[in-house]
């Protein structure tokens, strides 16, 4: 038993610093993994025209003024995979509630074209090469992590972020969020 009562004191002090910070800490990883926010995109994102596996390009500005939702992904990232299912599934059910999708690879364009010959999905696919994930970055991705997922509101903010696997759930409950907002 302890009968010193300074040092109780401070051992208490640090148990609760040390709770408290955790705490802190568990609150920020998860506004990291999965926020709500309403911020402006990057000044250049609306602009970005990318290359398509199919031929063409995308251009972003023809995709604004409605809800998006932009899934960055690879064919190597075994997670991007398991949750493609989720995003074809997301953007079939809330395409008729205005929702567009997006799937950007952080890959080159034969293994994407090869992966998609095997995997067809039913949204939008743009190639960005390894420089996805500097622009993963600029939307809020400070790790790099794949799969990383934003979603946009109509008037262009992000309004939900990601990091890892998503599932539809989660999708949905971001589509019916913002389409009341």
């Amino acid at each position: 038993m302890n009968t010193n009562p300074p040092a109780r004191r401070r051992w208490l002090l640090l148990a609760g610093a040390t709770a408290g910070a955790a705490g802190l800490g568990a609150a920020w990883w998860s506004r990291q993994r999965t926020g709500v926010l309403s911020e402006p995109a990057p000044a250049d994102f609306w602009t970005l025209r990318l290359p398509q596996p199919g031929g063409g390009e995308l251009a972003f500005a023809t995709l604004r003024g409605r809800p998006l939702l932009v899934n960055f992904w690879a064919t190597w990232c075994a997670p991007c995979i398991r949750e493609m299912p989720a995003l074809d599934r997301f953007a079939s059910q809330f395409r008729d509630k205005g929702w567009q999708v997006v799937g950007i690879a952080v890959d080159q364009d034969k293994p994407v074209r090869d992966f998609l010959s095997q995997n067809r999905v039913s949204y939008s696919i743009a190639l960005a090469g390894f420089d996805g994930i500097t622009l993963s970055r600029q939307l809020g991705n400070e790790g790099g992590v794949l799969p990383f997922t934003v979603a946009f509101d109509a008037a262009g903010n992000v309004a939900r972020r990601h990091l890892g696997e998503t599932r539809f759930e989660m999708l949905a409950d971001w589509g019916r969020a913002l389409a009341k907002a």
